[in-house]
């Protein structure tokens, strides 16, 4: 069966509801995600370049949704009461899918907006008429995304503002039944603006399945910064599936860094459209993962502009039976010279049921570029943990730091000096195994206020 046949069904049976709890500027593409939902299947495994995915299986159970938008209420600070020391954000949390403003959000803050979708399409309709701009309906999980949406968050940073405080979301999944939620967020830089972005998955009820589809939107203006930090700490039952958009326009400067600590099932795509001369782009990732978890990575990155550079660098560490993937492209169009563009895939496989399946590509059609992907996969270094043992470190703690180490230059690539700090803990915890789950609330990221 075709799972996305159900979700059709849905739709086509509670459009009136889903429509009457959306703001217009949603309910004006579900035309067209729906056509291009009609002969669309989702990848089966097998049925992409390699054998890692199957999409179709995350999508056919029977998710519940909450599609009246019942507001399960909750403080974030009362339920779940994890810190980042030391750093001051401005803070938002989704439980489920529906978005709560924290106690120490401030809408406006140093001409920062962060708005619902609901609220954005009375107060800021004109930035909201963006949504949607950059998601493609040839990716069958994003025309779902967009025929299910209900709300989100804007963002949006006017022209020349620094936003101080960091931005913060925190995902939670907390119901005693199955849920699928369906997440959006929309950013907005203009000219010269800057802003830090930092958004937290976490599951609380951990006997529970759920799925999440998420898609985020970046639009970055002229000599505008961003940086998107992705952290997910869940469970074996929570299937995510996430797309992370981004067109940059000259002189801009964007940093996306997923990171999965903990999880189920995770499919993490990235698409990033440079469209102006002298625009950096970094993007960066970092899995790792044990028992049966399965963390999927794919990347575009579409250089249509000349004299700009990129640096992507993905990182798995993979024990148990666990799977990883990544399949990486940069494009670079014709008559974009002088582009610098470096991609790199580093893999070591802790355990010999692991499996990680990898495939880097480079397009070029253009002359005058520096350009280059690379791919490893290996175990850990038998002379380093030879030469440590005879040192007196057991042979535990030895794998633990030569893991470690592995992942240094990824969590240093991190522009936020206390979350840089933070991430090295939390990575240290997790080789250790006393990464508690969200479950417990005994460790993850939400920060203070």
């Amino acid at each position: 069966m075709n799972a996305l046949r159900q979700y059709i069904d849905l739709f086509n049976d509670n459009r009136k509801v889903i429509e009457a709890g959306s703001p217009a500027v949603l309910n004006a593409q579900r035309d067209a995600a729906l056509a291009a939902l009609h002969g669309a299947r989702l990848p089966r495994k097998g049925s992409e370049d390699y054998e890692a995915t199957d999409l179709e299986a995350v999508f056919a159970p029977d998710y519940g949704m909450n599609l009246t938008r019942i507001a399960f209420g909750g403080d974030a600070t009362e339920s779940f009461r994890c810190d980042v020391p030391n750093m001051s954000t401005c803070l938002y949390t989704c439980f489920n899918d529906v978005i709560v403003p924290g106690p120490n959000a401030m809408r406006n803050a140093g001409g920062m907006v962060v708005e619902t979708f609901k609220e954005a399409a009375t107060r800021h309709p004109e930035v909201l008429a963006r949504y949607g701009s950059l998601a493609q309906f040839d990716d069958p999980t994003v025309a779902l995304n967009t025929l299910l949406a209900q709300d989100g968050l804007l963002v949006y940073v006017p022209r020349g503002v620094v936003a101080e405080r960091p931005l913060q979301l925190v995902n939670i999944f907390n119901t005693t039944q199955p849920l699928m939620a369906v997440r959006r967020v929309l950013v907005v830089l203009e000219d010269g603006a800057s802003a830090r972005m930092l958004v937290c998955d976490h599951t609380q009820s951990k006997d529970v399945n759920f799925l999440s589809s998420q898609v985020v939107e970046i639009i970055a203006g002229e000599d505008s910064t961003f940086d998107y930090y992705d952290l997910e700490e869940s469970t074996p039952l929570t299937h995510r599936v996430s797309t992370i958009y981004a067109r940059q326009a000259r002189g801009s400067n964007v940093l996306i860094d997923g990171i999965t600590l903990t999880n189920g099932f995770t499919r993490n795509n990235y698409r990033v459209t440079v469209d102006g001369e002298h625009a950096e782009t970094t993007l960066l990732g970092m899995t790792v993962a044990g028992d049966e978890q399965h963390v999927d990575t794919h990347t575009l990155i579409s250089h249509n502009a000349g004299l700009c550079r990129s640096n992507e660098m993905f990182k798995y560490v993979l024990g148990d039976k666990a799977v990883g993937a990544f399949a990486g492209k940069i494009l670079i169009k014709e008559g974009c010279p002088r582009v610098e563009a470096y991609q790199g895939n580093r893999n070591l496989c802790a355990s010999p049921q692991a499996r990680m399946y990898t495939k880097p590509q480079l397009e070029i059609y253009t002359d005058d570029v520096k350009a280059s992907h690379g791919t490893t996969i290996g175990q850990l270094d038998q002379e380093a943990l030879y030469y440590m043992r005879t040192r007196g470190i057991s042979e535990a703690e030895a794998q633990r730091l030569l893991m470690q180490a592995f992942m240094s230059d990824v969590i240093d690539g991190v522009r936020l000096d206390v979350l840089r700090d933070r991430l090295h803990y939390l990575v240290e915890k997790r080789f250790n195994g006393t990464l508690a789950s969200c479950s417990s609330c005994a460790e993850a990221c939400m920060v203070k206020g």
